[in-house]
């Protein structure tokens, strides 16, 4: 049993007397177990002040629960949902935290490593039925989000290109609602994603460009276009990247994942709208065939690029996939990428940054990151930082020599590529992982997951 203790708060009277109960603490993060008869235990969880309560907090409170209750190979916990805020809010906070915090990554160590404490298999919200929708809604949200996470931390030698492109093929054999397409090299190049065929060009690894198609909604309504950046393995190709922590760059495909667990996570709600997701999917790797500082290449859209810097190959794969999806009728878009280093300094890992071109949609997306707690902070997008994107021989480059505005100039170049099509773009390279929060700890945290069925949940229920 999980109960939360406000400050200025005294505890229920089932508990008041139990041994340990003097010792309960209501200070926010503060945790002690009570001891009633029996082998049950109570933790009590201090929540701070009421007026500083909301989901985060619910979903701090959940994670660090959770953490307790596996120290005691407990395999279900019951809540007490806090009385303060909308119900069905904090109950989700609760679901998403307590499903979040449970997730490991172990399948790589032997059993006498791994950590064989009993995963929570049961949570139960002591609250009536109305909470049961939005406990649903945040156990699929959260699920997805961990699915997102697995492949994130799956090593690149297992999460190629086609891996990606198997998975996606999964949640459309398992959903009528869900349709899949996958480009092999020679069709990217037959539609002249000048971009993707240039990144791919290092690696052995066949790039894939990952469709996926979700029909929830009325053949008239409007399409949402989901685009995740998926590069399996970064080196940075010949501007090659520091040894130092270059393991890490298995996860460049973080945007790709989460996009496509994102689409497993609306169809199993059955959101009524209409949604594509594209995820360009390649290595970027050095070698004898691997594009060159100063190369140029032809985009989808037929803007010409000159090649500054190959490890700023992100946003080269991206462009073609935005510039397909305006293509096929988006009507709005939101794009994922661990794009830049500089969003990292200039944000840390609280916030993902936020470009958009459209104040309305902007503030959309914006809202459900406040709601999902996958916070984004909006970067201004200024003509300007257009000079900084301007080539000489061709109509752009794809890195500026001026080391200023990194996030944003490269969200700029993005823009070339959308056209007047309400779009968001979310910089998640601070985010993606080691971000310390309790729920998600150091690892892979899956973001942008939550966010986006947020955003899908929005779109079904507005009219």
């Amino acid at each position: 049993m999980c109960v939360g203790l406000f400050e200025d708060e005294e505890l229920p009277a089932p508990f008041a007397d139990a041994p340990g109960a003097a010792d309960a603490k209501s200070g926010y993060r503060k945790l002690e177990v009570l001891r009633p008869e029996g082998s049950a235990r109570v933790a009590v969880i201090g929540l701070g002040r009421h007026d500083e309560f909301d989901p985060e907090r619910a979903r701090v409170a959940a994670a660090l629960a959770t953490r307790e209750a596996a120290s005691y190979e407990a395999r279900s916990i019951a809540w007490v949902p806090p009385a303060k805020g909308d119900a069905a809010t904090v109950a989700a906070a609760l679901v998403e935290g307590t499903i979040l915090a449970a997730y490991r990554f172990d399948r790589y160590k032997s059993p006498a490593q791994a950590d064989e404490s009993p995963r929570i298999e049961t949570l139960t919200l002591l609250g009536g039925d109305e909470l049961s929708a939005a406990a649903r809604e945040a156990r699929v949200a959260a699920d997805a989000e961990n699915r997102a996470r697995e492949l994130q931390n799956l090593p690149s030698n297992v999460v190629t290109p086609s891996y990606l492109a198997d998975r996606a093929g999964e949640i459309a054999a398992g959903d009528e609602h869900v349709s899949v397409e996958v480009l092999g090299r020679d069709e990217i190049a037959a539609l002249e994603m000048g971009g993707i065929v240039a990144v791919s060009r290092g690696t052995h690894e066949e790039p894939r460009f990952i469709v996926l198609r979700y029909r929830g909604g009325p053949e008239a309504a409007e399409t949402l276009a989901l685009v995740g950046k998926a590069v399996t393995f970064d080196s940075g190709g010949i501007s090659i990247k520091p040894a130092s922590h270059m393991n890490e760059m298995k996860m460049d495909m973080s945007g790709g994942a989460a996009v496509i667990e994102a689409i497993a996570a609306i169809a199993e709600l059955g959101l009524s709208l209409n949604v594509i997701a594209a995820i360009p999917a390649t290595e970027n790797m050095p070698s004898g065939h691997a594009i060159k500082p100063g190369d140029i290449i032809t985009q989808h859209n037929g803007k010409t690029v000159e090649i500054i810097n190959t490890d700023a190959e992100g946003r080269l794969i991206l462009a073609d996939a935005l510039s397909w999806c305006r293509e096929q009728g988006a009507d709005r878009m939101i794009d994922l990428a661990t794009l830049t280093g500089a969003v990292l300094t200039a944000l840390g890992s609280t916030y993902a940054g936020l470009i958009s071109n459209d104040d309305d949609w902007a503030e959309r997306v914006g809202s459900a990151a406040e709601e999902t707690g996958e916070l984004a902070w909006r970067l201004p997008l200024h003509p300007e930082y257009k000079e900084l994107t301007k080539g000489t021989v061709t109509e752009l480059v794809n890195a500026s020599e001026k080391r200023k505005a990194g996030p944003i100039y490269a969200a700029s170049f993005l823009e070339e590529f959308v056209g007047e099509v309400p779009w968001v773009h979310l910089d998640i390279a601070g985010t993606a992982w080691d971000v310390g929060r309790e729920y998600v700890g150091k690892g892979a945290t899956g973001y942008g997951v939550r966010l986006l069925v947020a955003v899908a949940r929005d779109i079904a229920a507005s009219p």
